[in-house]
């Protein structure tokens, strides 16, 4: 089976309060540390309203970052394709491809604000329309061909003049519970983004959702791969369940209470009354959709998104300030460190080779009777092992056989 990747999800969600400027750094600081920790994805967002989430051009964001990266690919989570004319997203994908070394993703979706779609007099009942149809002009420009106008943008025949630098660049499309991310996947034969799975309806949908995809690609002759199928997760981890607890509860009930319920006023939540409650109704419920765990409680997790979804190509982590930055920054470190070698088997062989080594001690046996041949060959080695005790002996303890037992043998 391929191996899964990981990577992180930016929004961003930060607690208005903090001076802008440092927040941008701090994030570019994180990416910074997910490239170094191996991590194979970033992601960040489009969004003009509501206080906490401030990155109003992923494009300039990832630039940013790519000059702080090497490896890490960089994912446009996403564009909101109708704030935009498609030639300019194109230009800036592409520019954005050459900047980082043909790392970029692009990821685009209709629009996840209705503030953003009013501020820009935009109806909310033409937003998924002309996301369908930027993607189709976008493609069109990124294979060399002309294009021209539409209903909503204008276009006098129009090529671009630098190509991605990617044979291919990934496109991608958010998906939430509505199966319009997943039809438009399908129609174009491209790779989703699932962000209903932060949730537990939209968790234990991830096999319709799949089913969606598929059906739109049989009807439009084209095909979707389950590995280029991505998966938003929540998680906080720690050493123990007790310590991500004391960490992360009282930013997750800020988080959830000020901006969920108060900015959002997401229908059907209510606050919570303690950073407690916070954590036990968010990860400690039948079906929790976030882990605020050990290491070995998001491997269990992640495992049965698995089982659950029929498999995915990548998990991607939703980045958020439950925590303060120190232990935010230890938990994407235990993940890297304990949670992706698990799940991707990497540490399998060496379990195997220390199995294998204890249980078959006898066999290494004959190298204490090795070293105890050319021992006794020697008049005065054999003498000088009457007072050869532990610790006495020039090789590493661990690979030197014991002396006195093969003595006694004698």
């Amino acid at each position: 089976m391929a191996r899964l990747k990981f990577g992180a999800f930016l929004a961003p969600h930060h607690p208005i309060g903090e001076h802008p400027m440092l927040q941008f750094r701090r994030d570019l600081d994180l990416v910074e540390q997910l490239d170094a920790l191996g991590y194979d994805e970033f992601w960040c967002g489009e969004h003009h309203s509501s206080g906490w989430e401030m990155i109003a051009s992923p494009e300039m964001f990832l630039a940013a970052a790519g000059e702080r990266t090497k490896r890490i690919r960089l994912g446009t989570g996403v564009v909101s394709l109708p704030y935009h004319h498609p030639f300019n997203v194109a230009q800036r994908m592409v520019q954005l491809d050459h900047m980082t070394g043909g790392r970029a993703i692009f990821g685009s979706g209709p629009g996840a604000l209705a503030s953003d779609a009013h501020t820009l007099g935009i109806d909310p009942m033409t937003q998924r329309d002309r996301q369908d149809e930027a993607i189709g002009v976008i493609r069109r420009l990124f294979n060399g061909e002309r294009t021209a106008r539409s209903d909503w943008f204008t276009m006098n025949d129009a090529a671009l003049q630098l190509l991605p630098l990617q044979e291919e660049m990934p496109f991608v499309v958010a998906s939430q519970i509505s199966p319009s991310g997943m039809t438009l996947a399908g129609k174009y034969g491209i790779g989703i983004i699932s962000l209903g799975s932060m949730t537990t309806q939209g968790l234990m949908s991830l096999q319709q959702q799949w089913q969606f995809a598929e059906d739109a690609a049989r009807k439009h002759g084209t095909t979707v791969n389950r590995a280029d199928w991505r998966v938003l997760l929540t998680w906080h981890v720690a050493e123990t369940r007790e310590q991500a607890r004391r960490e992360a509860g009282a930013g997750l009930m800020r988080w959830h209470n000020e901006y969920n319920v108060g900015t959002l006023q997401r229908p059907g939540l209510t606050a919570f009354t303690s950073p407690d409650e916070a954590v036990d109704k968010t990860a400690f419920v039948e079906g929790a959709a976030s882990v605020i765990g050990t290491p070995d409680d998001l491997v269990k997790m992640i495992k049965n998104v698995m089982q659950v979804s029929g498999g995915v190509g990548a998990v991607i982590g939703f980045v958020h300030d439950w925590a303060n930055p120190e232990n935010t920054r230890r938990s994407w470190d235990l993940v890297a460190r304990y949670v992706v070698p698990e799940i991707n088997g990497y540490i399998d062989g060496l379990r195997k080779s220390q199995k294998f080594v204890i249980e078959n001690r006898a066999i290494f046996e004959r190298a204490g009777q090795a070293v105890m041949a050319k021992i006794m060959e020697n008049e005065k080695a054999a003498e000088a092992l009457k007072v050869t005790g532990p610790g006495r002996v020039a090789i590493p303890a661990v690979n030197a056989p014991d002396l006195q037992k093969e003595a006694a043998k004698r």
